[in-house]
């Protein structure tokens, strides 16, 4: 299996090398819905590599909205492998039936970006919200399956000044009376829905909360400011910040971000929450935007949002995750923010 470039497929073996429990995951079957996306790419290709080269022999349903897009992201090899099953499939939409029995399921179709929250404030909402209650019937119809949602840092809200790290119990302020306030509010939501159907109907879930994540398998249209960061570097152009940088945020590599939710999946506990970070890995926006920009030799400047930008951004200064009991899973990330955001360009292009 080749996967066209040699640092990228470092980071598979990496991960498929990571000390997680794979035997929980051997002869069992992963969908994986909103596979073309960041994640889902990057999950895809781990899982796939297990399966070529240690004999995982784990079969892969990928789901998505488009059967043209998922071949042009994976490739003709992967749909001819009896261990890749593609399904077209809106996730806001009712599981189709026939479906064979699902082991685990990963909810990873969302919007993830600050246009789309402006864009598409209501397929924003549903998607998480609905899509989230169609992989949970879908447990209960098969009455089985444990069910990976994926939320995120911004469930919690402003830091109040009273912590430096959100732990899995803390909130904090959130006004809900926005149009920005649509993916975070309808996150919160999607984990009290979990929560309803498993005391409700016995559904087996666990919750990954995700910090701001980057990596080569980012799509083209993907807004977020790391990602705009990235595009402008493979480029050739300076860095553009459009606010002072001084934000403090967790950030995580995405290859990190698949072996966390492996490992979450694999051995948390039903019904908990896990934030998935490393205090190694948070850094102002300044320096990530300074790291992009010296690995292409170009410039930071400033620039003010347009009003499509702005409505979508987030107004979190501080939002920085308290990972210690992730890592009490045994789980740490493979790379440090900065030198994820050089190589993320590498392989993208940038420097060979």
């Amino acid at each position: 299996m080749k996967f066209g470039n040699a640092l990228y497929e470092e980071d598979i073996r990496k991960a498929a090398g990571a000390g997680i429990p794979w035997e929980r995951l051997k002869g069992r079957s992963v969908l994986i819905a909103g596979a073309a996306g960041m994640l889902g790419k990057a999950m895809t290709d781990v899982l796939m590599y297990k399966n070529e080269n240690d004999g995982l022999d784990c079969r892969i349903y990928a789901s998505g909205r488009n059967r043209h897009r998922a071949e042009q992201r994976f490739g003709r090899e992967y749909f001819e492998n009896p261990h890749f099953t593609f399904l077209e499939w809106d996730m806001a939409d009712k599981a189709p039936d026939g479906l064979p029995q699902m082991d685990f399921l990963l909810g990873m179709a969302s919007n993830t970006h600050p246009l789309a929250y402006a864009a598409r404030p209501i397929e924003t909402i549903i998607t998480n919200i609905y899509g989230t209650k169609n992989l949970l019937d879908l447990c209960v119809r098969q009455q089985g399956g444990r069910l990976v949602f994926l939320s995120s840092v911004e469930i919690y809200g402003e830091n109040r000044g009273d912590t430096q790290l959100f732990d899995e119990g803390y909130m904090g302020f959130l006004d809900c009376n926005t149009l920005r306030a649509g993916y975070p509010e309808s996150k919160r939501c999607g984990e009290s829905l979990c929560q309803a159907y498993f005391r409700e109907k016995g559904t087996d879930f666990i919750t990954v909360r995700l910090p701001r994540l980057f990596g080569p398998t980012l799509l083209e249209e993907d807004s977020k400011a790391v990602s705009q960061f990235i595009h402008r570097a493979l480029r050739q152009e300076d860095i553009v910040l459009k606010s002072s940088g001084s934000q403090y945020y967790s950030f995580l590599y995405a290859m990190d971000a698949v072996t966390g939710i492996l490992a979450v999946m694999l051995a948390g506990k039903t019904g908990e929450a896990y934030n998935l970070a490393s205090e190694d890995n948070d850094a102002t926006l300044k320096s990530m935007a300074e790291a992009a920009a010296g690995a292409v030799g170009k410039r930071v400047i400033y620039e003010l949002p347009d009003e499509d930008e702005k409505a979508g951004y987030s107004t979190a200064t501080v939002a920085r995750l308290d990972g210690r009991k992730v890592a009490g899973l045994g789980w740490k990330p493979i790379y440090h923010a900065a030198d994820a955001l050089e190589r993320t360009l590498r392989i993208m292009g940038v420097g060979g």
